[in-house]
Order: C-alpha cells, then structure tokens, then sequence
C-alpha cells in the first residue's frame, strides 16, 4: 500500500512537469540478491526547478537496511567516493552545495524506496548518481553500494509561470494570480508583477497579495502570487508580466495581453453643415471592446435605418436637399448595452428674390420691399440708399424667410431705379425691382385728369353748341327779316285782328273806332320788331312779317272775306295782345275764350323761333301777316 502511495506520488510529479523521465522504471538490476531499479535513460530537469530520481530496491531477507547515501560523481568513474556525498544521515557528510537541497521521498527506508528529490537545481547537478544501502547483514553492518547508476541532465529553466487569464471588465474588479512552475519543497520563489515591463508598486496597478504556498504533499508546494486591480480602458491590449525569480538568480516571467470589456461614448466625425447638392458624409465610431454594432438613423416618428457597421459606420448622402436637414442618430450596441449620440445637419440653400418683391410710389413716399428664403438668412442690401439720407428700414423674419421694407423720402418726383441685392454663402442673387403708383393716388390723378379733359370738352361742346345756335338763330333771324311779299292784283281784302277786348272789326271800323289802339299797337309791334332785329342781325330795322296759323278763326275770316271781297288792295290784319289783367277788365264774355286762343298760339310760335320777340308784362306785341298767307294756312 505504501509503495502504491510513493508510485502515485512519483506519477504525479511527472503530470505536474516537477521533472521529466524519459520512460517509467526499468527493469531492476540485480547483484548478490540486491536489485536496484532505475528509470531507464536519464532524469532531465530544468535549473532553479527540482529534480525527483525515482529509485527502488530490494535486498536478501537477512539484510536489514538502516540508511541510504547518494553519491554524486564522474560518470567515468567506477566508483564514488565518500567526498562527493548528496545525501546522508549526517549533514556533516555532506557537500555544502548539496546540503539541505536533497531529500528522501520516504524516510522509512524498510519500505526500500530510494527516491529523492533535489531542489534548486543548477547545472552543475547534471552527472551520475550513484546508491549504497546501510543495514545489517546477519547481525553485522554492512553496506551495499549497487553498481547501478542514473543520469541526470539540468538544463537552463524554461518553463514559465502560468497567470490566470479571466473576463475583464471596465470598472469592475478582477483578480489575476500568476503561480510559480514546478511543485518544488525548496526555496520559495519570488514572484513580482510587472506594468508595461516596469515593475509597479500597489498604488499604480492594485493590490498585490503576498507570496502563498500551498502544501500539495509533504514534499510538493505550490507557490503564487495573486494581483487585485480595477480594469479600465487604459489597460486594454496592455501587457502585464508575472516574474519569477528562483535561488541561483534564475528567473522565468509569463507575459499577459490584458484583454477588458470597455466602451466609449460614440464620436461623430464630418461636417454637419452642407450646401444644397452636396454630399453629406459623416463617420461615426466608438472606441470599444469588443467591437460595437453601430447603426445610423434618422429622427423621425418611425426613425429610418440608414446604414450600420461593426466599429465605425460612414453615413453617406449625396445630392442632399433642404429635406435631408435634421437629427441623425448613431447608437453603438455593445454586449446587450446600447448607447447613442446625434448630429443635426443643416443643408444650407439659397433661392432667388421670390415674387412680391416691388415698389410704390405714393406723394413723395417711396416704399419698396425685397423678399429672399435661404438658410442661414440671406443679408439684403439696397444699392439705392447710399443717395439718399432721409429713410427707414424694416426687417422681419419668418421662418426661412427674409422681409425687408425700405422707406424713402423724395424730394421730387423722378424716375428713379430700385434694386434688390441678396447675398448668402451659397450664392448671390439681384432684382430691378418695379415702381409703381399708389392706385388711390392714381386714381385721384387719373380722375383729374378725366375732369380736366371733361372740363375741356364741356367747353368744346359748349363753343360747338353755341357756334350751332347761333348759326339756327341766324337762319331764324333770316327768315324773320325777310321782304314783305307782293299781293297778286286779285286780292284786295285786308284782315285786321283785333286784341281780345273787342270783335274782329274790318279796316274801316277800326280806324274809326279804335283809332288810338291801333297806332299803339303798330308802335309796339315796331318796338318788337326793331328788337327782335336787332338781337339776331344787323339788318334793317323794318317791321317783320310772320306766317301765322290762324285756322280757329278760318269760320269768322271766311264771312269777313264775303264782305270785303272786291278789293284789289293788299291789307294788313293786325293782332293786338294785350296783358291779361287788362283783358280781365275791358274783353267782352264772347272774345274771351278767342283771346285764350290767339294767346297760346301765339306763345308756341314764338318759341319755336327762340323768342325772337320778346313780351314784357303790361306790353302788348303786333305781329302781321298777310292776307295771302292766312289763306294759304
């Protein structure tokens, strides 16, 4: 059972690297009854490690073994001597460079296992090492030294430490442990941790604990060291070193690419201010590990997917437009975490000076106004202004667009040329702006120069209407001026009319009569006449003869004419008028209603030839006529 423990142990070491055998034990070598067993070939170790050399025996029942002593020597000699002693109950025997470095497996030696292990090796331990058993042989001490040996080579260290490599994650802490190679009894090793190959204290990396040993068996350890830190993005892809130093001065170190889950806020790159059909191209990426997801968007209700990448993703639009302005959103998804960062682009444009734009002119008021859209606002300037001293502007602003007004006071009217200029980064643009008149004012000149034009007209129709008049009253004035006309030798009757207060009398009645009536009659008739004349031509002053209607009185003239007939000369009938208020008092019931008569007809006709003989109350008109033309109408 024993043996069994020993073998799993030896076993052990050879899966923990404490040593390395070219084969498991041999066959035993035999002398005497006294049987060694080696492994076969030789024990190869590595310097600042331990070596085990596995070794068991056996020897004849009366041999009762008490010790053992390894010897270290030439593998040329055939024997070694008591000066080259490994290994021995009494240090004192011992070489000085072996003294506390060598040690049994197993102390009870009845168990007939040889096996030590050496520690700290350096090269110099290669070479033969050689066994020789001490007891008691029948009752007498004796020792037998088997001539069997075993070879061990001890090479420059190359094996390293192992450093535990777990998740890293910024902010969180984590523990790295770097443990020595080999399960050596020996001196413990040092272990330091090094930063970017410089040695760090705790206050640069983190806690270093102290060096622990842990006892695997009564000659195996386990040395390690354990470093207690805070990961960060600074210690992405750094490199961290465990170094382990062993007696001799051999050291072997173990070199760690830190690898920590980290992110950073995402970073947009690009210009976010583009003209109008343009290319906007913005880069967003994000410094992570590992490498985010990144996706572009667009704000809106239902945020349109624009383009994503692994690490950075480049948003690319060409020919941009005034829709293409708003939030761009770049959101970096990292190991289920999302964080997200915006861009508001802006499309600069420019339009030209919109319609609407002009000018008007009312009294000696000049207002114009320019109108012009673009983002950024476009600047409007007026040329016209730097002539002038006495105006006003007004600027307001709606949106993207720009209304200015300029006021300007004029000394006289004048033709005058407005313009309209509009800058903006994106271009420049000008307008000849149109002046025009207030319409009410225009109106109001308009209507007056109507009323004037009118005015003139009345005047050249007035002027025309009285050329025409005075040409009809001329006609009038002709044929009221005209010759009396010759009586044909057969007619000889002569009426007289009589004004209403008496009857139609003849010639010699009235002369008789109404003498005084008559010559005042004549004289009236004569005043009218030289009136009449004297109004519408320069002619002579003669009496006037009128065609008069005198049909009502045709029953009367036919009886009178009975009486008359047989004259050959020509009479006159007059037609004495008087005033109605001397009718009233001196006409007769019967002449009444013939004065009403003569008197309207009398009326019409003078105003058919324009009242060419005037009637003044309490003046009575003669007006005469011929014979013939009585007939005749």
């Amino acid at each position: 059972m024993f043996t069994f423990f020993w073998t799993t142990v030896l076993f052990s070491l050879m899966a923990f690297n404490t040593y390395t055998v070219e084969s498991a034990l041999g066959r035993p070598f035999c002398s005497r009854e006294f049987c060694i067993t080696f492994n076969e070939g030789e024990v190869t170790a590595e310097a600042g490690l331990c070596v085990v050399i596995p070794c068991s025996f056996t020897t004849p029942d009366a041999f009762t073994p008490k010790n053992i002593v390894w010897f270290k020597c030439e593998s040329w000699k055939w024997k070694c001597w008591e000066s080259e002693i490994i290994f021995h109950n009494n240090r004192n025997k011992v070489r000085s460079e072996f003294l506390g470095r060598v040690s049994l497996l197993d102390p009870d030696v009845g168990q007939r296992n040889c096996s030590i292990m050496i520690n700290d090796l350096t090269t110099s331990d290669s070479g033969s090492y050689e066994l020789k058993v001490n007891g008691l042989y029948y009752g007498n001490a004796e020792g037998f030294v088997f001539g069997q040996r075993t070879t061990v080579s001890v090479k420059d260290l190359n094996q390293r430490p192992t450093v535990t490599n777990p998740p890293l994650t910024e902010g969180q802490q984590a523990n790295l442990t770097c443990t020595a190679p080999g399960l050596c009894s020996g001196s413990p090793p040092k272990i330091t941790w090094m930063w970017r190959g410089k040695e760090e204290n705790e206050s640069m990396i983190g806690n270093i604990t102290a060096l622990r040993t842990e006892n695997l068996t009564a000659v195996t350890q386990r040395h390690s060291s354990t470093l207690t830190f805070i990961p960060s993005a600074e210690h992405h892809n750094s490199n961290i070193t465990c170094k382990v130093s062993f007696t001799g001065d051999i050291t072997t170190e173990e070199t760690l690419i830190l690898k920590v889950n980290y992110k950073r806020k995402p970073h947009i790159t690009g210009n976010t201010t583009v003209k109008e059909g343009d290319t906007l191209n913005l880069t967003c990426s994000i410094d992570s590990f590992p490498q985010s997801l990144v996706v572009w968007t667009k704000h809106s209700p239902s945020g349109i997917h624009l383009h994503n990448d692994t690490g950075s993703a480049t948003l690319v639009v060409s020919n941009v437009t005034a829709e293409d302005s708003g939030q761009y959103f770049c959101t970096a998804i990292h190991l289920g975490s999302m964080v997200s960062v915006s861009a508001d682009v802006k499309v600069t444009w420019f339009s030209e000076i919109l319609e609407g734009s002009g000018c008007v002119l009312q009294s000696m008021l000049l207002t114009c106004v320019c109108i012009a859209k673009g983002f950024p606002l476009p600047t409007i300037t007026w040329p016209l202004l730097k002539d002038h001293s006495k105006y006003s502007v007004i600027n307001t602003v709606s949106n993207h667009t720009v209304n200015t007004t300029v006021t300007i006071s004029l000394e006289q009217h004048q033709n005058i040329s407005v313009e309209c200029f509009s800058s903006h980064e994106n271009g420049e643009a000008q307008k000849n702006l149109t002046v025009q008149q207030d319409v009410l004012e225009k109106e109001d000149i308009q209507s007056k120069r109507i009323s004037k034009t009118v005015f003139r007209l009345e005047v050249i129709v007035a002027f025309l209407i009285g050329v025409l008049l005075s040409a009809i009253i001329c006609c009038v004035a002709q044929k009221c001026n005209r010759k009396p006309l010759k009586i044909p030798a057969n007619v000889h009757e002569t009426l007289k009319m009589v004004p209403p207060d008496g009857p139609m009398i003849n010639d010699g009645q009235a002369v008789q009569n109404d003498k005084s009536n008559d010559q005042e009659a004549a004289e009236n008739g004569a005043v009218a006449a030289e009136r009449c004349s004297s109004d519408v031509s320069n002619g002579p002053k003669d009496v006037q003869y009128a065609s008069i209607n005198f049909s009502v009185l045709r029953r009367r003239r036919e009886r009178e004419e009975a009486k008359e007939r047989g004259s050959t000369l020509t009479e006159y009938a007059e037609i004495q008028t008087e005033a109605k208020e001397q009718r009233k008092d001196d006409s007769k019931e019967a002449s009444e209603t013939m004065e009403g008569k003569e008197e309207d007809l009398m009326t019409e006709h003078c105003a058919e030839i324009k009242h060419c003989v005037s009637e003044k109350q309490g003046e009575v008109d003669a007006v005469y006529s011929t014979v013939k033309d009585i007939l005749d109408e």
